[in-house]
C-alpha cells in the first residue's frame, strides 16, 4: 500500500466517519444514560435535607430520611396497602392467566379466536376508560359503598390477567411438544409430565409475567383512583404529596424498591446461568 493511499484512508476517518461507524453504540449509550439518570437522581435525593417542604433541589446531605422512613403521615400505611394488593393481584392473575394460557395453546375449542381477541382488550383499552367502566360495574351491582381494598384488587387482577396470558402463551408456543410426548412414552402420567417437563420449561415465562403483573399493579394510579373509595395506595399518596411538597422519604422508598428489583433480576440471571451450565 502506497503512502498516498494510507494518507487518504486516514483522512477519510474523521469524526463524521467515526460517528457513522459507531452510531448504534452511541445511541445505545445515550438511551442507557436516559434510563439511568432518573434513578440516580432518586437515589441522590433520598439523602437530601430540603430547606423547605416544596424544595426540589439538593440542599444538603443527611441520613435522617433513611432512619425515619415512616415519618410522613400515611406513607408506610399506603406502601403496605400497595404491597398487599400487588402481591394478591399477582398471585391471582398469574394463577388464572397461566391456566388460561395452557388451555388456549394446548386445546382447540370453538370460539378460540374470539377468546384471543378478548384477552387483548384490557391491554388495548385506555386506563381511564377501564377504570370508569369498572366503577360503573361496581355501582350497578350494588357495591359502590364498599369501594376500597377489594374493588382495587378485582380491578388489578383484571388488567394484569391479559399480560400474564400473553406472556405465558408466548413461552408455551416456543416449547417442543415432542418433549412431553417422549415423557408419556416413558410411562409418565399427565401430572408427572406437567410437573417435571412442562412447568420447568415454562417457569421463566411465568416468573416474568408475575414480575410484570406486580409492577403494573403496584404502579397503577388511574384505575385505582377511580375505584379506591377511601383507600390510599402508594401512588395515590405520592400524587397527593406532590400537591403539598414531596417528602424525601419517598425517594428512600424508591431507592429500596430499585435495589430489591435489581437483586431479583440478578438472582434470576445467576439461576439461569447455573441451569445452562449443567
Amino acid at each position: 500500500m502506497s503512502a498516498a493511499t494510507a494518507t487518504a484512508r486516514r483522512a477519510g476517518r474523521g469524526p463524521g466517519r467515526w460517528l457513522a461507524d459507531h452510531l448504534v453504540l452511541v445511541l445505545g449509550l445515550l438511551v442507557l444514560v436516559y434510563m439511568t439518570v432518573p434513578v440516580l437522581v432518586v437515589m441522590l435525593m433520598s439523602f437530601n435535607d430540603p430547606a423547605s417542604r416544596n424544595s426540589y433541589s439538593f440542599d444538603g446531605f443527611t441520613l435522617a430520611n433513611w432512619t425515619d422512613v415512616c415519618g410522613p403521615f400515611q406513607l408506610c400505611e399506603s406502601l403496605v396497602t400497595s404491597l398487599q394488593i400487588g402481591l394478591l393481584a399477582t398471585l391471582g392473575a398469574t394463577l388464572l392467566g397461566t391456566l388460561m394460557a395452557f388451555a388456549m395453546v394446548r386445546h382447540r375449542f370453538r370460539g378460540r379466536s374470539a377468546a384471543n381477541l378478548l384477552i387483548f382488550l384490557p391491554m388495548a383499552t385506555p386506563e381511564v376508560v377501564m377504570g370508569s367502566s369498572l366503577l360503573a360495574l361496581f355501582v350497578n351491582v350494588g357495591v359502590a359503598g364498599l369501594l376500597g381494598f377489594w374493588t382495587i384488587l378485582v380491578a388489578h387482577v383484571l388488567f394484569c390477567l391479559s399480560f400474564v396470558v400473553v406472556t405465558v402463551k408466548a413461552r408455551l408456543a416456543g416449547l417442543d411438544p415432542r418433549l412431553e410426548q417422549a415423557a408419556m412414552d416413558l410411562y409418565a402420567n399427565e401430572w408427572q409430565t406437567f410437573w417435571r417437563i412442562s412447568f420447568p420449561l415454562v417457569f421463566p415465562g411465568i416468573l416474568g409475567a408475575a414480575l410484570l403483573s406486580f409492577s403494573l399493579s403496584f404502579d397503577d394510579f388511574i384505575i385505582t383512583n377511580l375505584n379506591a373509595g377511601q383507600e390510599v395506595t402508594f401512588p395515590m399518596f405520592v400524587w397527593g404529596a406532590a400537591q403539598r411538597g414531596i417528602p424525601p422519604q419517598i425517594n428512600v422508598v424508591g431507592t429500596i424498591m430499585f435495589l430489591v428489583a435489581m437483586a431479583v433480576v440478578l438472582a434470576g440471571e445467576l439461576a439461569s446461568r447455573r441451569r445452562a451450565g449443567r
